[in-house]
């Protein structure tokens, strides 16, 4: 190819619109700037081990836990297992899953949006883990929260209220964070290990105080962006959509690429506790930052001591959490059983669940939309399952 040719067909992809009718030229890009894929063998793991996780899917399509998921593996810096299953709506009409579909992540928008955007600002100075809270943003100090730390945000050891009543989101954002400041400590804080959404609710708007940006716009431009993570972010476009996993309804209406959340809903979308969406690919080149210290194809997105001050182990009332990630609590039921003690993940209402396992440089990610139709599925066991599938078949 002429050098003045090659130049031509560079300039003509990159201004192709996302959704045009040459989108597969753009999904071609994407892919290649995607995480590697290998065979199991090649980065030794064992594949008739890996296939198990088809079997542990099946019965959960069969016991109705969930009408769809994607599945992927990641080991070594290479991508070993990514495979669609079920259906991505059932009613009206039913649509398969493919390994495109965008998912609503639900919670983990929590460590992977806000506290990811919350460490970048300790990172960069302007917060300080061990200070109140209300240093950064006084009101929130009202009631006896004077003393409650970013840090204790970040672990659910503040006191606060898991949630608070959906109507004091009627009224528009500027009211409901007034109603918020004004809570009083549904504990004690610093005493015990309460699961929280309204803490990163609080921790988005610390984002916001100290960078000029909410969430949504902060970990753009510093997380996602960077790390070319396309179809991840809030507020999908109409060209992401069309690829949504249906939650429920609302109003009548299929959500399809809305928010889930009441609240994230009522607060525009755009919250610290749930509103993120993404792909299961997208998601890969996160945790393989992680695993990596905190850069991916030359890209430094965290300084390896940020990153390990965030997924070191933190001690709770009940368990172990990190700086926004689960570890050993409750909530640890989606955790694979042949994960190390450093590995630490996280889960999300909708049906999500990603696992990250630095020493043994694995990663598992489980996303589905169990609460489509009706609310009722359970995945939790199931991405616990393909966890423990998934440490077993590393045969090295």
């Amino acid at each position: 190819m002429k050098p003045t040719t090659r130049l031509l067909l560079i300039v003509f992809l990159a201004v192709l619109p996302i959704g045009s009718s040459h989108a597969q030229s753009v999904q071609e890009q994407a892919h290649a700037a995607g995480i590697p894929e290998a065979s199991p063998a090649d980065v030794g793991m064992n594949a008739e081990r890996l296939a198990v996780i088809d079997d542990v899917v099946a019965e959960g399509l069969d016991r109705n836990k969930m009408p769809g998921c994607v599945v992927l593996v990641g080991h070594k810096g290479r991508i070993v297992f990514h495979k669609a299953y079920g259906y991505r709506q059932l009613v009206p009409e039913k649509q398969p899953m493919e390994l495109d579909t965008v998912f609503d992540m639900a919670s983990l928008t929590k460590p992977v949006a806000t506290a990811t955007s919350v460490m970048l600002l300790v990172e960069a100075g302007k917060i300080d883990l061990q200070a109140p809270v209300a240093k950064y943003i006084p009101e929130f100090g009202a009631n006896g929260k004077q003393d409650i730390t970013v840090k204790q945000l970040l672990t659910h050891s503040g006191g606060l209220i898991p949630d608070n009543s959906i109507k004091d989101y009627a009224d528009g954002s500027e009211v409901a964070f007034e109603k918020i400041h004004a809570l009083k400590p549904y504990i004690e804080p610093g005493t015990r290990f309460v699961y929280t959404d309204v803490g990163f609710i609080v921790l988005a708007e610390l984002v916001e105080r100290l960078s000029g940006k909410n969430v949504h716009e902060f970990s753009q431009q510093k997380i996602f962006g960077p790390l070319k993570m396309t179809e991840t972010g809030y507020l999908p476009s109409d060209d992401l959509k069309p690829r949504a996993a249906v939650t429920q309804e609302r109003d009548g209406q299929p959500m399809r690429g809305d928010v889930h959340d009441p609240r994230a809903f009522a607060l525009g979308g755009i919250a610290g506790h749930a509103g993120l969406f993404s792909t299961a690919k997208d998601l890969s080149r996160y945790a393989q930052m992680l695993i990596n210290g905190g850069s991916l194809d030359g890209v430094a997105v965290m300084k390896p001591e940020t990153v390990k001050q965030m997924t070191d182990p933190v001690e709770v009332s009940s368990g172990l959490r990190t700086l926004g990630w689960d570890m050993r609590s409750p909530y640890s039921s989606n955790r694979g059983d042949f994960f190390t003690k450093a590995a630490f993940g996280h889960g999300g209402f909708t049906g999500t669940a990603m696992w990250i396992d630095p020493p043994q440089e694995l990663f598992v990610i489980f996303l589905s939309n169990r609460v489509h139709p009706d609310g009722k599925g359970s995945v939790n066991a199931l991405a616990g399952r393909i966890g423990t599938i998934a440490g077993a078949a590393i045969a090295d």
